[in-house]
């Protein structure tokens, strides 16, 4: 079955005039479209671009932020038979150039006058599979002598009818390209049935109540494949989703839409978790009391539901008077009605998940690659470990294999790097088990611990192995470190480049009268330095003195994407930074 069939004619047929997304463009209020008419857009499109010579298995290229147009082309691309293949939006021209030429892309779409100009560039040199671009704003300027066209007048012609292209399940539906922190980036071919086997999985793992009334906020870059396949999951299940085009503007999306529901990385959990507990530790002594109350009333209640217990009156009555005096305005902050929130991309810490679950707030931490589309294992919502990537979805293996090795195999897993047979055949075992690259163990409950990147995986000087995910986390759980890379590997000591969050420690520097000059002056000075020297001291009272980091650098300014230190999903690319910052880890020595 074709993955948009799945998703528009069902819906259109359960219930058109229901909302299927919302949007919404600059400073205008939020818009959403009924799933017919929703329906009626992509199969004008599709109907556009098969007009335009796009066939069955050509490869049709996305290359923007976030927006209604993005899943609209991206439905339509399927519809029409085409293999999808998403570009991250903060890739510079280069980059874009690549995957373009690597998956010979013949029609792009693109959001913004810089994508615009790169692709406009990569048409016109000799050779290239490029032919058509359009574009989804019309601020953007276009040179329509060469194959460039606005969506809205690309459409505006074709009827509203189509009849979707039958597909297989082990049909392509996309290639998306692994962001590469050890190399160039592959093409990874998934099918159809990946998505639409993973999605009943969903289903059958939660066995949600009426999930049609979700509202899910599309605010990870839907280039990724976690946010493209929970947005896809949730359209699939009837629910409305609301895409968001600049990330920036979360905290004010939250309040305005309200989100039942949505998917988000560690980061943003992190940051907000450290954010209260700052804004309780400044409060009065009482206020102070009145919050270690609630949080501890909250962590009752939460541990009793984890474990499907009932809930005593009196706990009960103590809880609705914590939610009142302090729950309610830490979600009222998140928009008052999330409740179910998957956490990808990295390890989440098990203080984190206990707070979010005693707030009230489930934080279903998952694993997941590109390579599996997404989800292998996950929290259900009861009886699940804080400290554990969760339990696998139905249909999926999982088993530990040499080195401690997550393997898997499932209705997930990816057809293989496109035109890379010995790439693809390097990552499966002989009996057919994909290999994650992940080191990990499983609980005697079944549940998946990761314990580190297996190429990441240090040894100092003295024999010692470091894991650094896990400190690394354990670091940024606070609100004064934004980033950190961890070095030891052959050191004989573990030491840290660290990226200050520069607004709180703007903050730090008033309170202490240290005149602002610039970053790089900042960095050294010798009281924030002692700031953080406590702070770091703190937080890893209760690492093994091996794993702690004795020496650090503060750095002037965040590891960027364009100058190639972290991947577009914010994964920082440790290789690079060693060797760019060379210089600054060898004074610490």
């Amino acid at each position: 079955m074709n993955l948009a069939e799945a998703i528009i004619n069902k819906n259109i047929e359960k219930h058109p005039v229901k909302s299927a997304i919302g949007f919404k463009k600059k400073e205008e209020a939020w818009k959403e479209i009924s799933w017919k008419k929703f329906g009626e857009i992509v199969f004008k499109t599709a109907n556009a671009l098969k007009e335009a010579g796009i066939q069955e298995n050509d490869h049709v290229a996305i290359y923007s932020d976030n927006s209604s147009e993005w899943v609209i082309f991206d439905m339509a691309s399927m519809s029409v038979g085409a293999i999808t293949v998403p570009i991250y939006s903060t890739n510079n021209g280069e980059q874009a150039e690549y995957i373009i030429s690597d998956s010979q892309a013949k029609a792009i779409l693109v959001g913004n006058q810089a994508q615009y100009d790169a692709c406009l560039e990569i048409l016109q040199k000799e050779n290239s599979s490029l032919e058509l671009i359009i574009v989804s704003k019309k601020a953007v300027w276009i040179k329509k002598e060469f194959n460039s066209f606005y969506l809205e007048d690309f459409i505006s012609k074709t009827p509203s009818t189509f009849e979707i292209c039958k597909k297989e399940y082990e049909d392509v539906a996309t290639l998306i390209y692994t962001s590469g922190t050890t190399g160039t980036p592959k093409g990874v071919m998934l099918t159809h049935g990946n998505f639409i086997k993973a999605f009943d999985a969903h289903f059958e793992f939660f066995k949600f109540k009426n999930f049609e009334e979700e509202l899910s906020l599309a605010f990870l870059p839907l280039s990724h494949v976690f946010e493209r396949s929970w947005s896809l999951l949730c359209l699939y299940g009837g629910a409305r989703v609301y895409f968001l085009e600049d990330p920036k503007n979360i905290a004010k999306a939250l309040e305005e839409v309200k989100p039942t529901t949505m998917c988000a990385v560690p980061r943003f959990f992190q940051k907000v978790y450290a954010g209260v507990l700052e804004k309780a530790e400044e409060g009065s002594s009482l206020k102070k009391k009145i919050f270690d109350w609630a949080l501890a009333t909250g962590w009752q209640t939460a541990e009793l539901r984890r474990n499907e217990q009932p809930i005593p009156f009196g706990l009960k009555i103590k809880e609705s008077i914590a939610d009142t005096l302090v729950f309610s305005k830490i979600k009222e902050r998140m928009g008052g009605r999330l409740w179910f929130l998957p956490c990808g991309g990295a390890s989440l810490s098990p203080e984190v998940t206990r707070f979010f679950e005693s707030v009230g707030i489930h934080v279903t931490v998952g694993y997941g690659l590109t390579e599996t589309t997404a989800t292998l294992t996950l929290f259900p919502l009861t009886h699940f470990e804080h400290g554990t990537s969760g339990k696998p979805l139905p249909g999926v293996e999982i088993r530990i294999g040499e080195s401690d090795e997550i393997q898997a195999r499932g209705n997930g897993i990816m057809k293989g790097y496109y035109q890379k047979p010995e790439e693809t055949q390097k990552v499966f075992t002989e009996d057919g088990w994909f290999k994650t690259g992940d080191a990990g163990k499983i609980d005697d409950k079944g549940n998946l611990i990761i314990t580190d990147r297996l190429k990441d995986l240090m040894k100092t000087s003295n024999g010692k192995y470091i894991a650094p995910q896990q400190i690394e986390n354990l670091l940024t759980n606070n609100n004064f470190i934004q980033q950190i890379v961890l070095i030891a590997e052959g050191k004989q000591f573990v030491s840290a480049l660290i990226v200050p969050n520069f607004e709180f420690l703007e903050d730090f520097i008033k309170k202490n009268n240290i005149p602002f000059t610039n970053w790089a002056e900042i960095v050294k000075n010798e009281k924030v330095h002692d700031f953080y020297k406590e702070k770091i001291k703190e937080l890893q009272h209760h690492l093994s003195d091996f794993e702690k980091v004795k020496k650090f650098t503060l750095m002037p300014a965040e590891f960027d994407i364009n100058t190639g230190e972290i991947t577009p999903t914010l994964k920082v690319k440790r290789n690079v930074v060693l060797k760019k910052y060379a210089d600054i880890i060898e004074k610490m020595y």
